[in-house]
């Protein structure tokens, strides 16, 4: 894995609409997740704005992402009351330089839109440690729902000397507990069947937070090993249940 530097980033606190869910083709899933991955840093709809929308959708990719494995949950957690919506960042930056982004992006369109009565975050991979640090920070009066997607919450670098390398560089460190009006839920994969951290000699996912949910995923998901990509697809079912 890397090892994450700063990188200065400029970007627009506009909300950017190149792509829509309409879009998207379960059929053409990495033809879609291509034109997914390919929008420019920032923050952006993958919708229309409406009135009946209360909930602010955001999901954020990991590391390296094809932008494929987003295509089935963004379509199944789509709803009238959903604002969909996806981060794309520079996954070069530490996680605390893209949550930084993040955070105002959010806080900016909480101003514009005031029909938003909710935010939900759903982060996957290194995306996971980024939306994970909401749950300590997050001071705005609408709540917040975080699902933490195989997250290497610890830090995820596989060896001792690299992960103090990380911290030190990045100012990494893992969340530790959740305020009132967050909920976070840690959704982790079983490590050997995990092709990100099945080589490690301990499992990154796991870490303390006081006040979050932690779910272990089963070994198959639709017959298939699950493993780290269909990690999002297997809980946006569970959530959308």
């Amino acid at each position: 894995m890397k090892i994450y530097l700063w990188i200065i980033l400029i970007i627009s606190f506009d909300i950017k609409s190149d792509i829509s869910i309409k879009e998207l083709d379960l059929k053409e899933v990495f033809k879609s997740g291509r034109s997914l991955i390919s929008l420019d840093n920032g923050l952006h709809y993958l919708e229309e704005e409406l009135d009946i929308q209360n909930t602010l959708f955001i999901g954020v990719h990991g590391s390296d992402s094809e932008g494929y494995e987003w295509i089935y949950p963004l379509i199944t957690l789509d709803s009238k009351q959903n604002l969909m919506s996806f981060f794309r960042y520079n996954d070069n930056l530490c996680p605390n330089r893209a949550y930084e982004i993040l955070f105002s992006e959010i806080n900016s369109l909480l101003d514009q839109n005031k029909n938003i009565d909710k935010v939900v975050l759903m982060g996957h991979s290194y995306g996971a440690m980024i939306i994970a640090m909401f749950s300590e920070t997050w001071i705005n009066e609408v709540p917040l729902t975080l699902h933490a997607v195989a997250g290497p919450l610890t830090g995820p670098i596989p060896s001792e000397f690299r992960l103090g390398l990380f911290n030190k560089i990045c100012n990494y460190s893992a969340p530790k507990f959740t305020r009132d009006n967050v909920n976070l839920f840690q959704w982790r994969t079983i490590k050997e069947l995990d092709g990100a951290f099945n080589n490690l000699d301990y499992d990154p996912q796991i870490i303390e937070v006081e006040g979050s949910t932690v779910t272990r995923l089963p070994k198959t998901y639709n017959g298939r090993r699950l493993g780290h990509n269909w990690s999002i697809s297997w809980v946006a079912d569970q959530i959308k249940k």
